[in-house]
């Protein structure tokens, strides 16, 4: 492992690029403008980014329709797409240091979550849709013998992939991968706060050969670039992971320009249940890993901690110990395992959510300000709340940072039903030893994922995605490639 020095070094020479990239080459915004990327963890600017607005959009996709229609990419041979996606996988994994530092300075994160689970991970993707690409089949239906009835399946065209900052290279891999694969051309166009990741994938695709328009990448904010692909005429989809009001804007969008298709990854107040008979010890580690994995900033953090009355006070007791293991510091270190929140503004909103948990008459355990000496960066403590109800604004809105609710319940039905009481519905667990309990407890919950005995496991083959107003489709998984094609109906007269 490589030492905290390694990253300090790599970061005071690190030489981003800061240009948009726009069919095969990068370049400078059309009207000229910029904005300042700044590091969490100090406050101190990074670089000045290249801001796009609606012209770079308009260059950008037109550029994709060109690549798309002239069959470069979509018409490509299945193995000669799959051998480029493996090229793509190969050259991440030789630049995956930079990949985990950029995120790193961007955002936050760790380092130790970067290099050891969002790149590898990235990496992953790719090749797994790779992996997808000679599986596609179409069917020959059975017709009357006058007619030769097939069904193809086609690309939609191309696909706008809108991502957001906690998992920048991650959530990139998790929507490019899959439009790629299938024979589309994408716009990328990464979440302001985090754009860096997103020209260094840029680079790599161009070197390993992926065709020029294939893929393009966009800076910009949300007004200037991810509404105008909304509303954008020749964008056949938006694939979009990000706040539930904006996924709601993206709907709207599709309607008020050309119905274009839209899947979309929201919020999240994922409960985790813990029954009586739960292997206590093995629950208080997922659920703490749950909440402070990657500062709370997660869709599927494990934020409502639905505990058997019973087990309340060991519960609380037990996860206030180990809770200790998470502790802000400077996330270039390999042994900080909390980084700071994204920017001032969030670490805004999280304070003001944990007054909020005070003030409604919530029990304040662990946590619960900044830490102390650390006013620099946008840190906030590993917080957590007992003796919370269901009605309380913290056991109802998505804080996005590191604040867990413990809420007590009597029967599993209770917990069911608590865990119901939410307008989102992306993840949950169950802990208990009663395989009939946790069967039906599986049933009855309104989620995506539903974990038991364990959370946030999974592999590519897992759909990843939720129900109410954590959005829809899916991301990961067999089913996402297939999301990214149409059907066509080719009916032949025998007669």
């Amino acid at each position: 492992m490589q030492d905290c020095k390694h990253w300090q070094d790599l970061a005071a020479k690190v030489s981003p690029e800061t240009r948009l990239f726009i069919d095969g080459k990068f370049v400078d915004a059309v009207d000229g403008q910029r904005f300042t990327t700044f590091n969490p963890a100090t406050g101190k600017p990074i670089v000045e980014m290249v801001r796009g607005n609606s012209k770079d959009i308009d260059l950008a996709v037109r550029a994709a329709r060109r690549a798309y229609k002239s069959g470069v990419w979509s018409r490509m041979a299945p193995r000669a797409r799959m051998d480029v996606m493996y090229r793509i996988a190969r050259l991440m994994e030789l630049h995956a240091d930079e990949f985990a530092l950029l995120d790193c300075l961007d955002m936050g994160k760790p380092i130790t979550e970067l290099t050891g689970g969002d790149v590898p991970f990235s990496i992953l993707t790719f090749q797994y849709f790779a992996e997808t690409i000679d599986k596609i089949e179409g069917t020959v239906t059975s017709t009357d013998p006058s007619a030769l009835h097939m069904i193809v399946r086609e690309p939609l065209g191309v696909v706008a992939c809108i991502t957001p900052w906690n998992y920048p290279l991650m959530m990139a891999a998790w929507k490019v991968a899959p439009a790629l694969a299938a024979g589309n051309s994408v716009i990328l166009k990464p979440a302001e706060q985090s754009p860096m990741s997103a020209l260094l994938l840029a680079r790599i695709f161009a070197e390993a050969g992926v065709p020029d328009g294939v893929f393009n990448v966009v800076n910009g904010f949300g007004e200037d670039t991810g509404k105008v692909l909304g509303l954008h005429m020749d964008v056949d989809k938006i694939g979009f992971t990000g706040s539930t009001e904006v996924g709601k804007l993206m709907m709207v969008y599709s309607g008020q320009s050309n119905m274009k298709k839209v899947t979309t990854e929201c919020g999240g107040k994922s409960p985790q249940i813990v029954l009586a008979d739960a292997d206590l010890g093995a629950a208080v580690t997922y659920a703490v890993n749950g909440i402070y994995t990657n500062q709370g900033e997660v869709c599927s953090a494990g934020s409502r901690l639905l505990v058997q009355e019973s087990l309340y006070e060991e519960f609380v007791e037990r996860f206030a110990l180990e809770a200790q293991r998470f502790q802000p510091g400077d996330p270039l270190d390999p042994a900080t395992t909390m980084g700071p929140l994204v920017t001032p503004e969030q670490q805004t909103r999280v304070l003001g959510y944990i007054e909020s948990g005070k003030r409604e008459g919530a029990q304040l355990i662990l946590g619960g300000d900044r830490p102390v000496g650390m006013d620099a960066g946008n840190y906030v403590q590993p917080t957590l709340f007992g003796k919370v109800n269901e009605t309380m604004t913290i056991a109802r809105e998505e804080i996005f940072g590191p604040v867990g609710a413990v809420i007590p319940f009597k029967t599993p039905e209770d917990a069911v039903a608590i865990a119901n009481n939410s307008i989102y519905g992306l993840a949950s667990s169950i802990w208990t030893r009663d395989l009939t309990t946790a069967h039906r407890m599986a049933r009855d919950i309104e989620a995506g994922i539903v974990w038991i005995n364990c959370y946030e496991h999974g592999d590519m083959t897992q759909p990843w995605g939720g129900y109410k107003q954590s959005g829809q489709g899916r991301d990961k998984c067999f089913d996402t490639m297939l999301a990214h094609m149409q059907t066509k109906s080719v009916w032949i007269n025998l007669g």
